[in-house]
């Protein structure tokens, strides 16, 4: 019994843990679908990738940051989502340029 309640413990804290971070992406880019969001990796280059809420395909997940490949600089770093609403059109538009490696 004491292993059960564990288990929904720990179930519920990531379903709580998760919803957070899906309402900070949200936040951040204006919607909850994560498809094209704009990140920036710790050199401040920016591009799209796809930012799911408690997930993780191409990525290393280390809470709200994200390691990952950057395709700007070629490099891995962390990256986070950008704030859409401080972002330039030009940093927009530089960000659309720059897509991370598609899955089939």
């Amino acid at each position: 019994m004491r292993t059960e309640r564990r288990r929904h413990t720990a179930i519920a804290i990531a379903c709580v843990l998760t919803g957070v971070e899906a309402l900070g992406v949200a936040h951040r880019r204006g919607s909850l679908l994560a498809v094209d969001t704009v990140v920036r990796c710790r050199s401040g280059h920016l591009f799209t990738t796809w930012w799911i809420p408690g997930a993780s395909i191409k990525s290393v997940r280390l809470g709200w940051w994200r390691l990952q490949r950057c395709p700007v600089g070629r490099h891995w770093s962390l990256v986070t989502p950008a704030r859409m609403a401080q972002l330039t059109d030009d940093e927009r538009a530089a960000a659309a340029r720059h897509h991370d490696a598609r899955i089939p």
